[in-house]
């Protein structure tokens, strides 16, 4: 390489400031995708605590005369094949659970109290479930059993589906980053046309000015990255926060653990290599184009 062709590459690396704004870009589009990584990283992973938590989960629910009995039925329930806990719910809870709706008149002895029971199965699987509540149908026929799983099917559901959403969402900024990038590349080429024009009669090839714009998109995208993720990231901490604060159990399974930190602290790597990807690929297309 001579004298010149260096000087020329350095020039060419130089007057890259032009296309520098592109920084900005890449950290708003970042700043945009950790949120919604985050938001399906958080929701995914409360659809399985949601499913640890629910999986083999009864309810029995004891009207009128079997109420009486519930102690009696729970200890029933214990010798059945595939349960391996039973738990009879206080009437204080019970009271607590109607005082919203009654008022202190749930305090009274006297007010009819249906029996609950709690119960926990040694596994999900549905034919384990449809074993247990057929003993319970021979046994107490008055009985009504909730499967927690499918009352809540309509909650999980809406959850898994903003983790699909979320998941949709990084796959479409990845895509507007390739744009961005192609269409930064084409400006710099542009731009830049005289001076490539040098670099080809001094000997260079496509590959080696192709470098120099991936050199500079990717130092770029990796700088305004960062920036974006890492105020991204301040702001999921802040949310996650105020979500802590929430004395609800619904959301008190949206977190991120350590592996989700460490997957959103890797976006800006993983842009920085597709926009150098992108790169290489679209200034070797258009100059072979100009050939």
């Amino acid at each position: 390489m001579t004298l010149s062709a260096a000087a020329a590459r350095r020039a060419l690396l130089d007057e890259g400031h032009r296309t520098r704004a592109m920084g900005g870009v890449m950290a708003v589009m970042l700043f945009l995708t950790v949120l919604a990584a985050a938001l399906g990283l958080a929701t995914w992973d409360a659809v399985g605590g949601l499913d640890r938590q629910l999986a083999g989960r009864l309810t029995v629910q004891l009207i009128g005369p079997d109420a009486g009995r519930a102690v009696q039925i729970a200890d029933a329930l214990r010798s059945q094949p595939g349960v391996t806990a039973v738990a009879v719910v206080p009437r204080e809870q019970l009271v607590e659970l109607v005082r919203p709706w009654l008022g202190d008149a749930g305090l009274d002895a006297d007010l009819p109290m249906p029996a609950m029971i709690d119960v926990t199965l040694t596994n999900g699987d549905n034919a384990t479930a449809d074993a247990v509540v057929a003993g319970i149908a021979r046994t107490t026929p008055a009985a009504h059993v909730d499967r927690a799983a499918r009352w809540l099917a309509p909650v999980r559901s809406f959850i898994a589906s903003l983790a699909w959403l979320a998941a949709g969402i990084v796959v479409l900024m990845a895509l507007a980053t390739s744009a961005v990038v192609l269409l930064a590349a084409r400006a710099g080429l542009d731009t830049h046309r005289d001076t490539i024009d040098v670099l080809h009669m001094l000997g260079s090839t496509d590959v080696q000015v192709s470098r120099l714009f991936q050199r500079r998109i990717a130092l770029d995208t990796l700088i305004g990255g960062t920036i974006g993720t890492v105020a991204a990231m301040a702001a999921v901490l802040v949310i996650g926060r105020q979500v802590a604060a929430i004395d609800s159990v619904l959301v008190s399974g949206v977190t991120l653990d350590a592996g989700a930190w460490a997957l959103l602290a890797l976006l800006p790597l993983a842009f920085a290599g597709l926009a150098t990807l992108a790169a290489r690929v679209g200034v070797l297309r258009a100059l072979r184009r100009r050939l």
